[in-house]
């Protein structure tokens, strides 16, 4: 079903540029295999055939299509992607923080889950970020050493390269190292960014010396960024591997920056880290299988739970982004994001309900809860008794190769630039992801998100995330791997992606580009993007709904095969973005 109609997208077309679409896309069927094909996703997918990596941030893009073109497979490449954005997306890209990888091994026909999320370190406690009062402290949880978790960035790089890749550690590091060294030109999205956060990224000194000039006024776009401390530690990564991060030079700065402003880290934190290979949550959606994060990633639980729920429609003929689709995403999104609240935490702390959250019996009870005419409220909708918050700056790419592997990979540093804390010496950025454990339960993180016991602060926990890496295959070979930033928000737009394609037939291009929607039980709110039509609007809060409009949602990085073609799109939505192939 997937790209059986090339139609606009929100965005208007002129003639012309149809018929450009048209004849690119014939061309690129009856394309020599050698042919190079890369076109603009802004109006259309971009083709290749050998390779594709499509990531948030162009330079990353390209360092980890040269590793293809070396001969490297996807997951050398995504690594090396991966290196690349803690040098060029500062905000985002990170070797200060955590995520998740899903890998599809073509050959042994194998997913592979890669759980590197941070962990709380061994002197996290419970109530840490609550004041003398009881209340919580949201500076201390967002802007602190304390808000760090022990990144798992590196060693789930390594990890993945060590087990499953075919070049060595300073192969794919040495163009983040040259990027680091030599710099790169800033971009206006990136001298915007700076200039919008500054009071956080001035708030240490490491940090604004690194991100402003030396008289303390702001990078200009075309200024040449160099970073190099953190070329120092990607330098240590590459001679010295994984030690030099949890044992080595590296930790030890950690640790002794620590000390100096009050954190927890220890050198035993580091040493103690563990990267965790999970079992993948899997679903079955009108004949496709999806295959996404497990726990402690809340993402794949809940969008198998939201697909099975769905299944029971006929979405198609209710018409994309009608008021009645609009209406049935919104309840089904309200009572996934209950459970959400009550059922998920790290699994190794806790038994998360898997199994009862994605089964189809499940997902009929939660349908048949449903008005098809009116909303339901969020009061009146409990998490289900079954036993007797990324920011919108975390980002995601993906990653295929010649012979069918393909990577899709969700990492964070929690906000935009994590804490806003450079560690002194190493030009790394630490991550607030503390802030995504349940510092209160019942009160609702940055994000609005509740959580509740399961997802509480203790000693080498990994806290609750909605980042959801998913793989879409179909008889056999993967037809889709898509992500994105964009917090709470993370699973709906993933959702969505995977409606677009399946149910609505639309090319990937299409299915990024396409108006966004959200709810999350609490607050009780239907959020929509610009491009929903005030009709649309109107009758859905006819039907009850509190509907506001919102900013973008999301930037998705997507590639999608058929018959032997790579199709592969860079959302928009976001700045310097860039899908690249060959």
């Amino acid at each position: 079903m997937f790209f059986s109609r090339f139609s606009p997208s929100a965005w208007r077309f002129s003639l012309s540029a149809v018929l450009t679409v048209l004849l690119t896309l014939a061309s690129a069927v009856n394309a020599q295999e050698s042919a190079i094909i890369s076109y603009d996703s802004r109006f259309h997918p971009v083709i290749g055939q050998h390779g594709m990596v499509a990531s948030q941030e162009a330079l990353a893009s390209q360092v980890g299509l040269d590793i293809l073109k070396q001969g490297g497979n996807a997951v050398d490449a995504a690594v090396a992607t991966g290196f690349a954005m803690a040098v060029t997306l500062p905000k985002a890209g990170n070797i200060g923080g955590g995520g998740f990888m899903m890998i599809y091994l073509k050959e042994k026909d194998k997913v592979v889950a890669l759980d590197y999320r941070e962990m709380a370190p061994i002197k996290a406690y419970t109530d840490m970020f609550l004041d003398k009062d009881g209340n919580f402290d949201r500076d201390m949880a967002g802007y602190t050493y304390r808000a760090g978790g022990v990144p798992g960035t590196v060693a789930g790089m390594i990890h993945a390269l060590d087990k499953y890749g075919t070049m060595k550690l300073e192969q794919v590091i040495a163009p983040a190292i040259k990027l680091a060294k030599e710099g790169f030109i800033v971009t206006p999205g990136l001298a915007n960014d700076l200039v919008v956060k500054r009071k956080r990224m001035t708030r240490y000194p490491a940090t604004k010396a690194i991100f402003y000039k030396a008289d303390g006024t702001n990078l200009q776009a075309g200024d040449r960024l160099i970073q190099k401390d953190l070329a120092w530690s990607l330098s240590e990564i590459s001679k010295h591997g994984k030690s030099a991060f949890y044992g080595g030079s590296i930790a030890e700065k950690f640790v002794a920056a620590s000390n100096k402003y009050n954190g927890l880290f220890t050198l035993e934190d580091f040493k103690g880290y563990k990267v965790m290979e999970r079992e993948a949550v899997k679903g079955n959606y009108r004949g496709y299988e999806v295959v996404s994060m497990p726990p402690p990633s809340s993402g794949g639980v809940h969008l198998i739970q939201m697909l099975n729920v769905l299944e029971g429609y006929d979405l198609k003929l209710m018409g994309h982004n009608s008021a009645q689709y609009l209406h049935t995403l919104t309840e089904t999104m309200r009572r996934a994001y209950a459970d959400r609240s009550q059922h998920l935490g790290d699994p190794d702390f806790y038994r998360v309900p898997v199994a009862q959250l994605t089964d189809k019996k499940y997902a009929k009870t939660l349908r048949d809860q449903i008005n098809p005419e009116k909303a339901t409220a969020s009061e009146d909708v409990a998490p289900s008794k079954l036993f007797g918050k990324e920011s919108n700056d975390t980002t995601h790419y993906s990653v295929a190769d010649r012979w069918g592997n393909i990577v899709s990979n969700t990492y964070t540093i929690n906000y935009s630039y994590g804490s806003g804390i450079v560690v002194d010496g190493t030009g790394i950025l630490l991550n607030n992801e503390m802030d995504d454990f349940s510092a209160k339960p019942g009160e609702p993180n940055a994000y609005g998100l509740l959580g509740s016991e399961a997802n509480a602060i203790e000693p080498r926990k990994r806290p609750l995330s909605s980042m959801t890496p998913t793989l879409v295959i179909k008889d056999g070979y993967p037809v889709l791997a898509t992500g994105s930033p964009g917090g709470s928000t993370i699973i709906t737009i993933v959702l969505q992606i995977v409606l677009n394609t399946i149910d609505f037939e639309m090319n990937i291009a299409e299915a990024t580009s396409v108006p966004r929607m959200h709810h999350q039980w609490f607050p009780d709110k239907v959020f929509v993007e610009p491009g929903v039509s005030k009709d649309t609007v109107d009758i859905l809060k006819k039907m009850g709904h509190d509907v506001k409009y919102s900013r973008t949602m999301g930037s998705t990085q997507s590639i999608a095969t058929l018959k032997g073609y790579m199709y592969g799109a860079s959302d928009t939505r976001r700045p310097d973005a860039a899908t690249v192939a060959y």
